[in-house]
């Protein structure tokens, strides 16, 4: 086990892969084992925590001269790591994972940021971003309400068993992107294969689970008042794909997916296979980055005491970037989403 205070008086600042945990949710499918080479010991596999410092999830450093610890662990050594923009903090400000449902996922509602501090014990709130990285030709989310509603239409739904009625059912393809606002009833359907980059919380308040039952035998707990405190009853009929800009550089392409309060995320499509120079890549002051491999393989070549250190990264690999990171070189044939808050 490393020290704590042997590393207090110099800043790290070199990447390394995360080991994410694993969720065996009953909605989950075994994609993550059989295409993204987790190797969890899980069926179902429904979710990996790529990136979290979460309590219910913590990831751990998987290669580099930390490896074995956790990512909370290596915060409280080098806080530093997460980048002036967020300094005195102790956890990560949001959590990144991959979800693969082969059954529909319950509808369900996050809180806000401040219900969630009054109601749930200072605990973060919860919005979020699905990016699909895959979906079958029947695949299809449930964003918002399809006309306007109130709570005690949504109320008397939920007794009396139609609450399907009100709900906005969206078909989705490969490559969309949806933003997801804390108080916006939604589920996730059978067939999709997302990346979520979320606020760090784990808040969810299910409406209805299609009455379904656990391995016991026993049917998953519903959140119904607090989901009914915290909906937006508006519609949601508006949903749309946001513009997107294909940006070039030799080796490189790139476009903004999301901006909001809480993080950034880009999509990079990285092509060396040609070149002879590399890409370079680092992170600034302000922020640590994360860069989450959803397609292809490659190295990351870098510097660190005057030796070439090579993270080899496959389909399904996370690499977490420090804050005022060193410069790196990255050659391969891949996709990523590069995220930084």
């Amino acid at each position: 086990m490393i020290s704590k205070n042997s590393h207090l008086n110099k800043n790290f600042s070199f990447p390394f892969l995360l080991k994410p945990v694993g969720k065996d949710y009953l909605w989950g499918g075994n994609k993550l084992n059989t295409e993204f080479g987790k190797g969890i010991d899980m069926k179902p596999l429904a979710e990996t925590w790529e990136c979290s410092t979460h309590p219910d999830g913590i990831s751990q450093i998987a290669s580099g001269e930390y490896k074995g610890l956790t990512l909370k662990e290596l915060i409280q050594i080098h806080p530093e790591i997460l980048g002036t923009r967020h300094k005195g903090k102790n956890d990560l400000p949001i959590m990144a994972k991959y979800i693969d449902a082969k059954e529909d996922l319950s509808v369900q509602v996050h809180p806000s940021d401040e219900y969630a501090k009054i109601n749930e014990h200072g605990q973060q709130g919860k919005s979020e971003m699905w990016y699909v990285v895959d979906a079958s030709i029947e695949s299809e989310i449930v964003y918002g309400f399809n006309r306007n509603v109130d709570r005690k239409s949504i109320e008397d739904s939920l007794k009396r068993g139609f609450l399907e009625i009100y709900l906005q059912r969206v078909p989705i393809k490969k490559n969309e992107i949806y933003f997801i606002d804390s108080g916006t009833i939604h589920a996730i359907g059978k067939g999709s294969l997302i990346i979520e980059i979320q606020e760090n919380s784990n808040l969810t308040y299910r409406l209805y689970d299609y009455d379904r039952v656990d391995k016991k035998g026993n049917k998953r707990e519903l959140h119904i008042k607090k989901a009914l405190d915290v909906l937006d009853y508006k519609s949601k009929v508006n949903i749309h794909q946001p513009m997107r800009i294909l940006k070039y550089e030799q080796g490189c392409a790139h476009e903004t997916l999301c901006i909001c309060n809480y993080f950034e995320v880009n999509r990079m499509l990285v092509n060396t296979e040609v070149l002879r120079e590399t890409l370079s890549f680092k992170s600034d002051k302000l922020s640590f980055r994360i860069l989450m491999c959803f397609d292809g393989c490659g190295s990351i070549r870098y510097e660190e005491n005057n030796e070439i250190k090579i993270i080899d990264f496959f389909k399904g690999d996370t690499i977490f970037f420090p804050a005022n990171s060193v410069e790196c070189k990255i050659h391969g044939k891949a996709k990523f989403l590069d995220v930084r808050c």
